[in-house]
């Protein structure tokens, strides 16, 4: 998969040359292609933003350099954009967008864009209703939650499949050694050997741990007959407790 990114902050993105995703890029197992669309300005002072037109606070991007940024890509794929009118990011649009062989994000500035760049984007996606100073941030977000998702990216094939979100609920707790620090256990059945018994825990638990704090996420689940009987009995032992 190839990433476009156009920001004018192009050294931002270092934290994506890092860790399991640097060795993804190491490995070309995806690539980043960072163009910051200053490069793409008509006038001497590569000026991208302007005063609106009706008047209001702040300054908006202009389209012609984000377009003429665009049409230099070979490969766009699918342009997002980061703004607070989008569609709320979460793991299945990442599972969506890890499908794709190129995704372009366009990262905005000042207060927003010119309309007509919005128009240019597949999907306009927020990852939440709070203000931050410009786009680089969710879209780097964006970009970890998709391209962890591609095989050979986290070593393990499993580890995706039982993370949180990955099947509505969230992840079930874990345990390393040592197996007692300081009167603190690890629970038996995961050291008993029964895998069946292991699975059983470890569903019933993350069901737990939704139930006690992401509610809104079983609103949303569809649950069959024995998860009904195992929320039931979560049920009771919290209130017995």
């Amino acid at each position: 998969m190839q990433i476009n990114v156009l920001t004018l902050f192009p050294d931002m993105f270092t934290p994506l040359q890092t860790s399991m995703l640097g060795r993804g890029l190491e490995d070309n197992k995806w690539q980043l292609n960072l163009v910051n669309f200053r490069d793409f300005t008509a006038d001497v002072h590569h000026h991208v933003d302007d005063a609106p037109y009706g008047g209001g606070a702040g300054m908006v991007l202009q389209i012609m350099p984000i377009k003429r940024a665009l049409d230099s890509l070979k490969n766009k794929g699918k342009v997002i954009i980061t703004a607070p009118q989008g569609k709320i990011f979460n793991q299945q649009v990442a599972q969506n967008w890890a499908r794709e062989e190129n995704l372009t994000f366009i990262c905005g500035h000042y207060e927003g864009f010119d309309q007509r760049v919005y128009d240019m984007a597949d999907e306009v996606v927020s990852i939440g209703d709070y203000v931050l100073t410009g786009g680089e941030l969710p879209t780097m977000s964006m970009i970890d939650a998709t391209i962890r998702l591609l095989p050979g990216i986290l070593g393990n094939a499993a580890s995706p499949i039982d993370e949180s979100f990955s099947h509505g609920l969230l992840e079930y707790p874990q345990y390393t050694r040592p197996e007692n620090f300081e009167g603190m256990k690890v629970p038996a059945v995961l050291t008993s050997g029964n895998h069946q018994k292991i699975a059983e825990w470890r569903h019933k638990e993350a069901l737990k741990v939704t139930y006690l704090k992401r509610p809104d996420l079983l609103e949303k689940y569809v649950m069959t007959t024995a998860e009904k009987k195992m929320l039931s009995e979560i049920k009771a032992e919290i209130n017995k407790a």
